[in-house]
């Protein structure tokens, strides 16, 4: 019996596919440089900012000096809340929350994730919210997971993992999380839910 449904968050929760695209958008639009080079400067930090090794405010700097140009950071906080909602998702996760606990697990930067957690109020909806730079870990290993169900206090066969991404989808299977995968440029959420609806899980009524 399912307990538990985890979403990852950018391209489930959100309508961009990641969100360093959401990120390098807004800079892009707002410093007025082509989204390219805003990608390039960012593009060889991504990795340790997803797994914790630095911040955004410890390279914000270097990113600068890259692009030419001195940015205030808040700028940068201004990008995290452009983050646009998939509003479809929210209401499903709403729909869910009587019967279910419903977590986030998500390949992402803390610093980012800090902030949406009070922007977008996400803990009145997702507990526990796992983050790959707060565990170390990304979704290419096991670890992420592990360390989702016992917060969740769940069984992997307990729990549900939905993504927008299939390799992302990989470890978890492989532990015996059901997933499921959610195609971000469809945002099919009448699937989604009879994809749940199919594995046992009771969406309430909108």
């Amino acid at each position: 019996m399912i307990r538990a449904v985890f979403f990852d968050y950018d391209g489930v929760l959100t309508t961009d596919k990641t969100g360093s695209l959401t990120t390098n958008r807004y800079l892009s639009q707002a410093a007025r440089v082509e989204l390219s080079r805003v990608k390039a400067a960012f593009s060889q930090y991504n990795k340790d900012l997803t797994l914790g090794k630095t911040t955004h405010s410890q390279i914000w700097h270097e990113v600068c000096s890259t692009l030419g140009l001195d940015l205030s950071i808040n700028l940068l906080y201004e990008a995290f809340e452009s983050t646009p909602m998939n509003l479809g998702m929210f209401s499903l996760a709403r729909r869910l929350k009587g019967n279910y606990s419903l977590g986030i697990i998500t390949d992402n930067k803390k610093d980012r994730i800090d902030h949406l957690k009070k922007h977008q109020v996400l803990e009145s909806l997702f507990s526990p919210i796992v983050v790959s730079s707060e565990v170390g870990a990304d979704k290419e290993s096991s670890e992420i997971f592990l360390h989702a169900l016992h917060c969740a206090d769940v069984c992997a066969e307990e729990s549900v993992f939905i993504d927008n991404n299939r390799a992302n989808l990989v470890a978890a299977s492989a532990l015996g999380i059901e997933v499921i995968f959610h195609d971000d440029e469809k945002n099919d959420i009448d699937a989604l839910i009879k994809n749940l609806k199919a594995l046992g899980v009771v969406v309430g009524k909108a």
